[in-house]
């Protein structure tokens, strides 16, 4: 009641912000007509000039008017459009760092030429992200003869091309691409071996166009760059043959709210005699009880043209938002291989994660990131809570008249398929077009179905005709056209409507099935009654859709048994459409909770990630790292001498032993340390001994290889030591991942845990990194200058991850001066390890 009065006597935060923003507005319409009276080159000379006055001191926000009313005239001079007014607004909204919420129609695409021209000028680059490389191409081939008539340089990242052309697209002043191929780019760069083959600059300031779908969405899945493990495919068709065997209820329970399958104890019984296993839970069998819940969840929870296709002997997943085929994404931790052999395909090797980043954490790391889209409201607080993004909903160029009936509700889903197959036939007949929005490729296929057998021509657009998308969507506003699609495909497709369709009440958008988000039926809605278009939309429903029977159910049985429905007979009834609001509202809770605890996961990796990345560009970046690896030696030095003596006592108390035999390993010194030949040394005098024997033997390498060549070696060494152990420090971060969650049957928070002995594993790792690093390099051997040159060449030609093809170690090739190690000889490296198990591979 009090906020309520509140708003009504000082508006809405989004009241004010637009308040605040209409004197800009002014501003850039009152330099029109000086601007208008420009010549093209006096046009084109405002890019120089507004960089130069940048360099004496004035901000992007100085500039801002005038650089918005020169690109609104080069929009005019060279696409014939002009930005009209509320999308003015929409770019300031960009230029602030903030959402800007956009109507499907109002000319987002064109709303961000003004904040990317602005802030491009300052030379450090700007990404414009969007959702497919059909928009980025478009988008950047469009929109580009706007930059490009002002003077900046434009690049478009997309699948395919080589580094050197990523490179050049990377350093224009504007960079269009997906937001998956910049992703994959920047753990790229983090895998190279030297500073010249990284491909990204800093990260700057990016708009993100679909903000909604790709941080949000899309952010429950992490980018991950894997490597094949050695493990055998065998196993997933032995598991994948008992799953037939295995009954719901007798043998296992299946949970469709948080999809999620386990076995009973019959379940587990009946499994360990299909198995021949005498105990599935004995540490031995570990891997066939994982292989087991895989295959389960594969057979139970995974369907089929739903979660996935098989196309070209290939399992292939479906994105579950837009309907997106997601080729070259597999599912982790075998639950792809268990798809492919539920389907008899050929199933590739399991692979061990290499490189990994959520979206969420990705796009964080730029400067300056804003975002666009027609719904991102009904998320306000997630994108506050998670990226600081503050939304702002843009008023409309013109009024919006779209009509937006009630939902119809049937008994079944028969009915509601014979009905929605009416009311599109009568639609048609009449010269209307009509867009249908499925939530699954099933489901577009059946509709498809009736339609051909009632003779109503019609398109279907979904995963398996991906290529085709942008196309088939844009044709939709035609006198009477019939589309059906997933409900997002085509996202980013203007559809225009025909000549004649207006009179006929414009483009009807028929769903037939409510999505588990609001904000998805509200974009399916959005394609029709663009900028003032009419237009309208309905949503078939049935008590058989899933959303409807796992969450409303309950709520909904008793008053359909009350009601009383007739075959083929719709209800609309406000209970039942409150009772749909709140099952949606539920799922989008549980789903932002979802991604709420990927982003605290992966806060903890993230840290560790970005320490690592940085040590590693900085070991790119500084040319002699000689200070970096004595550091390693005083600590190993200083652990070794603490743990081994005790400053309050004497030599005939300490561990020589070890100190000798730790010496020998670490350094290739022979210390030979004894009580006498330490006498009454103290704690200190040993560390100084020890000191100065390891930097003698340093500088004496130094002196053998030729200073240019142990730099070499130092980065060299450092740089394969830091990613061959980072990718096993990965893997064990999955293994403590995939378990941590049985932590809270002991009252212990996961979350906690995982940080506290996430934290014990990097500090492991850090100095085994500091360990590998000086033993090797205190025990490598070269041969001849030919062999250096070939050291060097190879790690230029470095590849970009490691694989079986080159073993994935961290070891260089030991290259000899003295006299040839024979096979079963200890290795000259120090591993303790045979010459042939070793280097000698």
């Amino acid at each position: 009641m009090i906020n309520a009065l509140l708003k009504k006597i000082f508006g809405s935060q989004n009241d004010r912000n637009l308040k605040r923003i209409a004197p800009l507005v002014d501003e850039i319409n009152l330099l029109e007509p000086g601007i208008r009276r420009l010549s093209d080159d006096g046009l084109k000379a405002k890019t120089p000039e507004f960089r130069q006055r940048l360099e004496n001191g004035e901000t992007l926000d100085d500039l801002l008017p005038e650089a918005f009313a020169v690109v609104r005239e080069a929009s005019i001079r060279t696409l014939g459009m002009r930005p009209f007014d509320a999308q003015m607004i929409g770019g300031i909204v960009l230029h602030q760092g903030k959402i800007a919420e956009m109507k499907t129609g109002e000319g987002k695409t064109l709303v961000a030429t003004m904040p990317v021209y602005l802030n491009a000028l300052t030379g450090k680059g700007v990404h414009l992200v969007t959702v497919n490389d059909y928009l980025a191409r478009r988008d950047s081939e469009w929109m580009g003869k706007i930059y490009r008539f002002l003077g900046l340089s434009v690049g478009c990242i997309v699948h395919g091309l080589d580094d050197r052309e990523r490179k050049e697209a990377y350093n224009a002043d504007v960079t269009y691409g997906t937001n998956n191929e910049f992703g994959f780019d920047y753990l790229r760069d983090n895998m190279k071996f030297r500073i010249e083959d990284m491909v990204q600059r800093e990260l700057h300031y990016a708009i993100v166009d679909e903000v909604d779908s790709i941080l949000i969405d899309e952010a429950r899945t992490p980018l991950i760059i894997s490597g094949p493990a050695e493990k055998s495919t065998e196993l997933y068709y032995n598991v994948n043959r008992i799953i037939p065997g295995l009954k719901e209820g007798e043998h296992y329970t299946k949970e469709e709210k948080s999809r999620t399958v386990s076995l009973t104890e019959e379940g587990v019984a009946r499994a360990e005699k299909l198995l021949n296993i005498d105990n599935l839970y004995d540490p031995r069998n570990i891997d066939s009880l994982h292989h087991v819940q895989q295959a389960l969840r594969a057979h139970v929870l995974f369907k089929r043209d739903v979660d996935y296709i098989v196309k070209d002997g290939q399992v292939i997943i479906v994105d579950e938002f837009t309907g997106r085929l997601m080729p070259g994404r597999r599912y982790s931790e075998g639950l792809h291989q268990a798809l492919e052999a539920k389907e008899g395909v050929k199933i590739e090797n399991e692979n061990q994660t290499l490189a990994t980043i959520t979206f969420q954490n990705y796009f964080r790391m730029f400067e300056k990131l804003a975002g666009m889209t027609g719904t991102a409201d009904t998320e306000a607080a997630e994108f506050d809570k998670i990226y600081k993004l503050e939304v702002v909903v843009i008023p409309t160029h013109r009024k919006m008249i779209r009509i937006d009936h009630p939902d119809c509700i049937y008994r079944t889903e028969r009915e509601k398929f014979r009905a929605a197959a009416r009311e599109i036939k009568e639609l048609h007949a009449a010269g209307r077009p009509v867009l249908v929005g499925t939530v699954s490729i099933e489901k577009s296929e059946k509709l498809s179905e009736m339609l051909k057998r009632q003779g109503v021509p019609h398109l279907v657009l979904n995963a398996k005709h991906h290529e085709k998308e942008a196309e088939i969507v844009s044709r939709a506003g035609q006198r009477g056209a019939v589309t059906i699609s997933t409900n997002m495909a085509g996202r980013g497709t203007d559809i225009v409507l025909g000549p004649g369709v207006a009179e006929l009440g414009g483009l009807h958008i028929l769903g037939t099935e409510r999505h588990e988000s609001r904000r998805i039926d509200n974009q399916l809605r959005g394609r029709a009654g663009r900028q003032g278009d009419p237009g309208s939309s309905r949503f078939y429903l049935s008590l058989e859709d899933d959303l409807m029977r796992i969450f409303a159910a309950e709520r909904l049985s008793g008053l359909m048994q009350r009601i009383g429905m007739d075959e083929d007979e719709p209800i609309e009834h406000r209970l039942i459409s409150k009772a749909i609001e709140n099952a949606q509202s539920r799922v989008e809770a549980q789903n932002f909770s979802i991604r709420k605890q990927l982003i605290e996961y992966d806060d903890v990796m993230n840290q560790q990630r970005e320490i690592i990345y940085r040590q590693r560009r900085e070991a790119l970046q500084g040319g002699n790292l000689k200070p970096v690896i004595m550091d390693m030696v005083e600590d190993l030095l200083d652990g070794l001498v603490a743990e081994c003596s005790d400053e309050k006592t004497y030599a005939e108390d300490w561990d020589l032993d070890k100190i000798n035999g730790e010496m020998l390993k670490l350094f290739a010194i022979q210390t030979r340390l004894t009580e006498d030949s330490l006498g009454e040394s103290n704690q200190e005098d040993l560390r100084q001994l020890l000191r100065q024997r390891i930097e003698e033997r340093y500088t004496a390498r130094e002196k053998e290889f030729g200073e240019s060549v142990m730099r070499d070696l130092e980065s060299y060494i450092l740089l394969q030591t830091v990613d061959s152990l980072w990718k096993d420090h990965l893997l064990n971060m999955d293994h403590l991942k995939e378990g941590i969650g049985l932590r809270g049957y002991g009252q212990q928070d996961p979350l906690v845990a995982y940080k506290r002995e996430g934290h014990a594993l990097f500090d492991e790792m850090i100095e085994r990194v500091k360990e590998e690093t000086v033993r090797l390099l205190f025990h490598i051997q070269i041969q001849r200058e030919e062999q250096v040159q070939q050291l060097r060449k190879e790690q230029e030609d470095q590849p970009m991850f490691f694989g079986p093809a080159d073993g994935g170690g961290s070891r260089p090739p030991v290259v000899r001066k003295d006299a040839k190690v024979g096979r079963n000889d200890p290795c000259p490296c120090g591993s303790g390890k045979k010459y042939k198990k070793c280097c000698g591979k």
